[in-house]
C-alpha cells in the first residue's frame, strides 16, 4: 500500500520516449524535407517515413504542415495533379531556411552531448 501523497514511479516506454523526442524535431525534418523543393503532403509523409522510428502518424503531418505556415515557415501552392483534384505543395521560405539552419547547428551540439552522456552512464 503506497503512503498518501507519494508518487508511483512508472518506466518509460519505447514509444513514449519516441513521443517525446518527435515532439521537437519532426517539424525541422519537415522543413529539411523541402530544402530541396515544393513537395506536397504525401510525398512528405513518405519521406519522413523512410526512417526507423521518426514519423508516426500521417494524421498529425496535416496540423504541423498548418503551424509550419503560420509560423511562415512554408508557404503552400496548388497544383495540378497528374490523377484527381490539384495537390497543395509546401514551399520553405528563407524564414523557415534560417530557423532550419539554427536548428541544425544547435542539434548537432545536443545530439553529441546525449551521446556521449549515455556511453557515460554506467
Amino acid at each position: 500500500m503506497q503512503a498518501s501523497g507519494s508518487v508511483q514511479c512508472m518506466t518509460p516506454t519505447p514509444e513514449s520516449v519516441l513521443t517525446q523526442l518527435r515532439k521537437g524535431t519532426v517539424d525541422y525534418c519537415v522543413l529539411a524535407c523541402l530544402r530541396t523543393g515544393p513537395a506536397y503532403g504525401l510525398e512528405i509523409a513518405d519521406r519522413l517515413g523512410e526512417g526507423k522510428v521518426l514519423f508516426a502518424s500521417g494524421g498529425t503531418l496535416y496540423p504541423l504542415l498548418s503551424r509550419l505556415r503560420q509560423q511562415g515557415w512554408v508557404t503552400t501552392s496548388l497544383e495540378p495533379s497528374p490523377v484527381g483534384p490539384p495537390r497543395r505543395y509546401y514551399h520553405l521560405t528563407d524564414e523557415g531556411e534560417n530557423a532550419l539552419q539554427v536548428f541544425t547547428r544547435t542539434w548537432t551540439l545536443f545530439a553529441e552531448d546525449v551521446t556521449t552522456m549515455i556511453k557515460e552512464t554506467p
